[in-house]
């Protein structure tokens, strides 16, 4: 598996706002996500999806929420095999886990962490490999 970003995600004050504007500057498919996600969430679509939500064409699809920490900042996530060994690797490579393991129904499961110096990123191991 090669280990590269498979999804982005963009806090939002204002999320119609923040839709408008990239709907329109680049044109990308937005579209409310299905009612079992905990939060209000928008997909974004840069690039086509099957049916298991893998990108048709090279590049990286992602989402938008409404902001509920001032400081929350836009993050990626890199695919891996197994989040429970990153988790592990992170730590011992002096990384800490922000938000725990959690499953994202349909998709897989995913935890955010921090680099050393405190870069926030996140890893998702997908449930269809």
């Amino acid at each position: 598996m090669d280990h590269t970003v498979v999804h982005f995600e963009i806090p939002a004050k204002n999320v119609d706002k923040l839709n408008k504007f990239y709907s329109e500057l680049f044109d990308w498919k937005i579209e409310k996500a299905p009612g079992e996600m905990e939060m209000d969430y928008w997909m974004l679509g840069t690039v086509p999806m099957d049916e298991q939500m893998r990108s048709l064409r090279p590049g990286v699809n992602g989402g938008i929420y409404q902001k509920t920490r001032r400081d929350a900042k836009p993050i990626n996530y890199i695919s891996v095999e197994s989040a429970e060994e990153y988790i592990k690797k992170i730590k011992a490579l002096g990384g800490k886990i922000i938000v725990p393991k959690q499953v994202v129904p349909g998709v897989g499961w995913t935890a955010i962490a921090a680099d050393p110096e405190g870069n926030q990123f996140a890893i998702l191991q997908p449930m269809h490999p």
